[in-house]
Parts: C-alpha cells; structure tokens; sequence
C-alpha cells in the first residue's frame, strides 16, 4: 500500500500518470539495487523516496540524523545525515518525500546513504538533501 502512495505521489508532484517513473527514479532505483546485489558500496547515488521511519540520533562520534527511506521500486535504505557539517531537517516526518546524493554502502539490510553533506577540506564530491523545496548539505 505505501509502495502505491508512494508512486501516486512522485507521479502526482511531477504531473504524470500514476505508476509512471520517471526514467531518472528508475535508473537511480537500478543502481542501488544492483549495488545492493552486487555488494557493492562507496558508489554516489542520487535518488529520491519516501520516510517510512524517523530514528532516535545516532550521537556516537560524528552526530547523525537518521531515517529510512522507501524508494519508488520499493526497497528500503538508512539514511546517516552527518548533523555536525550540515542542517539537521527539523521539520522532517514520516511520509515526506526526501531527494537525496551521497555515498552507498552496502548492508545485508538494504544499505546506507551518506555524505549527504559538503566536504570540509574539498576532497570529496558534496552530497545533499532536499526536503520541501530546500537543500540541505
């Protein structure tokens, strides 16, 4: 069911047909899942889903917002927004559509987004999130 509100909703935020992807979500969908598969991590992804769960900060080291994403295709990543270098998305709630760039690594759960942020010392391409029309990175 929320796999169908989720595509009626990307279909309706970029006025198409409900079930239609659009060919960016679909590719971006194919190289997670083939990361996923494949085992793949370290690879820059772009994508866009919907939160399904808001989790507790993770204050080990390096603050991090963290929330799971469903993507269009239905499968499921952990995104580990670093809160020390960029915005925390304080408005954030499950249901909302999220854009993201950052890095992808493998986990047997589905896999993490990170580096969704600037790099400090410029050694590292900036990630970003996009929540209700503004970026955070």
């Amino acid at each position: 069911m929320l796999l169908v509100a989720s595509a009626a909703y990307v279909a309706w935020e970029r006025h198409e047909p409900a079930g239609v992807l659009v060919a960016a979500d679909r590719e971006s969908d194919a190289a997670i899942a083939r990361a996923f598969h494949e085992r793949t991590s370290g690879i820059q992804v772009s994508g866009k889903g919907v939160a399904t769960k808001i989790l507790a900060d993770d204050d080990d080291g390096s603050r991090h917002q963290r929330f799971i994403l469903e993507l269009p295709s239905g499968h499921t990543l952990l995104v580990a927004h670093n809160i020390d270098l960029a915005p925390r998305i304080a408005s954030l709630r499950e249901g909302d559509v999220v854009e993201f760039n950052g890095v992808y690594e493998w986990n047997a759960k589905g896999g993490v987004i990170h580096w969704t942020h600037h790099d400090p010392q410029g050694r590292h391409e900036a990630g970003w999130l996009r929540h209700q029309g503004r970026i955070y990175q």
